[in-house]
């Protein structure tokens, strides 16, 4: 069986979804901390989108790449779509910065 998502690093609580299959209900496998792990599928997520596979606290930092990227603005549950919804990125936002420079130079 093909791998469907992508754990980069143990001790993150994210992986990346590698299957264009992800779709809510189905459960799929990944090996977490050495043990095989079904996880089912709480909402459908794109191709290359992060999925929870730690439960995530409010306010608890995202993990990828054995990095924090962003910190949880809800509760996030083994399985949920992990994105812009539900994350507060701690890297730059280029969009943001230059919707703020537009805002700016109307004033």
């Amino acid at each position: 069986m093909a791998r469907e998502i992508h754990l980069v690093e143990p001790q993150d609580n994210t992986a990346t979804v590698i299957s264009r299959e992800m779709t809510k209900g189905r459960v799929v496998s990944i090996e977490i901390d050495g043990d095989e792990k079904n996880i089912e599928i709480l909402n459908d997520i794109p191709y290359g989108h992060k999925i929870a596979v730690r439960p995530i606290k409010k306010g608890d930092a995202i993990l990828k790449y054995g990095l924090s990227i962003g910190t949880a603005l809800v509760d996030i549950e083994v399985g949920d779509h992990v994105h812009i919804h539900n994350i507060e990125s701690n890297r730059g936002r280029g969009d943001l910065y230059i919707q703020n420079v537009n805002e700016k130079e109307r004033v």
